[in-house]
């Protein structure tokens, strides 16, 4: 019967410190950036391995009683198979329209930072492909990340994770129906993360996603982001593409 005290106390020790994560965990709730018009849905409906970063919650947190709609978007994958035509590669993997579906999908799906080299994952509003040449893309551009090799185990996935916050999410005010859709680059070289706008000559609008992207990523005020626009990107490489906005 002794030798179960120390046992039991380590117990009711790890059942407090439980009760204490939680009581924390709900006062973050409030002031999580990812609470938006949407509500607390998309924290609701987070699996636990995403919810604030952590790799625990209750699960109450998880489950939501009602379903959460959102405009329809369409996610996308290609991978470089160089005996394929370009359009051959690019594959429609699902559509969704609600926050439980979208977290049910980003949990399933291979994380970028896994993707082999050559690799996109594209997300875009429903009737809008991941091309420049589609009506409502040939006339935009695009916000461009870079990352450095090393970023792709320490940043990547949490860069792009943000980023489709801020596109689902409208995180963009008057200005969220400029967006078009975001792209990720898994490359040799330095992998790229990009949000695409439909209208590159909307100075207003192409400046106002930028600064609330950059911010909504955590950059530094010393770190600038470039604004590209297709046109001139289908007609250069990358690295000589003129650079039309900065923030």
């Amino acid at each position: 019967m002794l030798s179960l005290l120390p046992q039991r106390r380590q117990e009711e020790q790890r059942r407090k410190r439980s009760q204490h994560q939680e009581l924390l965990l709900v006062e973050s709730l409030g002031k999580h950036p990812l609470q938006n018009r949407y509500g607390g849905a998309w924290l609701q409906a987070a699996p636990p391995s995403v919810m604030l970063g952590l790799q625990w919650c209750p699960a109450w947190l998880t489950r939501s009683p009602h379903v959460h709609s959102l405009p329809r978007w369409a996610l996308w994958f290609f991978k470089n198979d160089k005996s394929k035509m370009w359009q051959e590669n690019l594959r429609l993997i699902t559509k969704f329209s609600t926050v439980e579906d979208f977290w049910a999908l980003y949990s399933h799906i291979q994380p970028a930072s896994k993707l082999s080299s050559g690799c996109d994952y594209s997300l875009f509003k429903d009737s809008i492909e991941p091309m420049w040449e589609d009506s409502q893309n040939k006339c935009g551009g695009r916000w461009l990340i870079t990352l450095a090799k090393q970023q792709r185990h320490t940043e990547l996935d949490r860069f792009w994770l943000e980023t489709l916050m801020c596109l689902i999410g409208e995180m963009f005010d008057d200005y969220s129906d400029e967006v078009c859709g975001a792209v990720i680059n898994i490359r040799a070289k330095g992998d790229k993360i990009a949000i695409w706008t439909r209208e590159a000559e909307n100075r207003e609008g192409v400046i106002h996603i930028g600064r609330v992207y950059k911010e909504h990523l955590g950059l530094s005020q010393k770190v600038a982001i470039g604004y590209q626009a297709h046109a001139d990107t289908a007609t250069k490489s990358s690295s000589l593409t003129k650079t039309k906005f900065v923030v």
